[in-house]
């Protein structure tokens, strides 16, 4: 089980890592575009960094859940085993 959690965080971690690298990436070659006011008067530097924020948030929160639940997993087996 520890094996799974681990494949997911490092997966999540590579997801939110593009993300972040995209946004570094932009800032380097692109810092321009950054200064664009899409939406009500805010850059896009202040939406990308809010953007980042959240999306680390539900990275968590899908961690927190998967990873909650093999824990679940895990103690359910080592109750029917009898060794807990």
């Amino acid at each position: 089980m520890q094996s799974q959690t681990s494949r997911l965080g490092l997966t999540l971690f590579g997801l939110y890592l593009l993300l972040y690298g995209g946004f570094v990436l932009l800032n380097a070659f692109a810092p321009t575009t950054m200064e664009e006011t899409p939406l009500a008067g805010v850059n896009i530097a202040i939406l990308y960094g809010f953007g980042l924020i959240i999306a680390a948030f539900v990275l968590a929160l899908i961690y927190g859940i998967f990873s909650k639940s093999s824990d679940d997993d895990a103690m359910d087996e080592v109750a029917k085993d009898g060794n807990g």
